[in-house]
């Protein structure tokens, strides 16, 4: 009766690759599989505060101070309207938010290192003669350890990069500090054919930047989180495939 042979560690790494690779792109392979044919689905309009990761900001506040009001004044301090101030202050309020992205950066760095050392050791006299009596012939007493050793590197980097952004996109109020700052988020989907483009505003204004007419600049957002993408089929084209990806990471060479 044969034996069978025993599965050897060749045999069985190709057949655990294909695993792996299965079980990565199953779940993202088939959503793609179901939508085949259709455009992508935008996403459903919801409550920023109700999503999956949200988290309320958390920041240092200073001392509050006490409100101070003018007498006999039919103005109210810091409004633009007689009657009501217009900018966004409450929960739930909207501004429009002014994305004006331009950074440009060129680096150049450029390093070279090299090194050389040379040591030799000899002995003479008595020691010395002993010494060479009892090594090949040929040998001096006075180069009995040489030693020489060279080495050298260089290195060169560019960085060239240019970004352009110029857009505008409406948030939302959904957090007020106790400092009287506010927390504003906003999402922006628009789809061209079967590509959906992507443009997410997040961070932290104070009301005084807000202009009359309910803007705010991106430069004055702090901890901005400003994000421009998309996803559906040229998106797809211009990632590699999932056995590309997971290869990238497995593979250390």
């Amino acid at each position: 009766m044969s034996r069978r042979p025993a599965p050897t560690l060749a045999r069985t790494l190709p057949g655990l690759a294909l695993v792996v690779v299965s079980l990565a792109g199953c779940g993202g392979a088939a959503d793609r599989l179901s939508q085949v044919g259709q455009a992508p689905a935008l996403s459903a309009i919801e409550n920023p505060t109700a999503q999956a990761g949200y988290r309320p900001v958390q920041m240092p506040m200073p001392v509050v101070q006490p409100v101070s009001y003018a007498p006999a004044s039919l103005w109210q301090s810091g409004s633009r309207t007689f009657f009501k101030d217009q900018r966004a202050r409450n929960i739930g309020d909207i501004l429009t938010v002014k994305v004006r992205i331009t950074d440009k950066a060129e680096i150049e760095n450029s390093t070279a290192r090299s090194r050389t050392s040379s040591d030799s050791m000899g002995m003479e006299g008595v020691l010395g003669n002993g010494i060479t009596s009892v090594l090949p012939g040929g040998t001096s007493a006075d180069a009995l350890v040489s030693n020489k050793g060279a080495s050298a590197s260089s290195g060169t980097g560019t960085v060239n990069r240019s970004e352009d952004v110029t857009t505008d996109v409406a948030a939302v109020v959904t957090q007020q500090l106790p400092n009287g700052n506010l927390v504003i988020e906003g999402r922006q989907e628009v789809r061209i054919n079967f590509e959906v483009r992507e443009m997410i505003v997040a961070g932290v204004v104070r009301p005084e930047d807000i202009g009359s007419d309910n803007t705010i600049d991106s430069a004055k957002i702090a901890e901005a989180r400003i994000s421009y993408g998309g996803r559906g089929q040229i998106t797809d084209v211009q990632q590699p495939r999932y056995g590309q990806q997971v290869l990238d990471v497995l593979l250390p060479f």
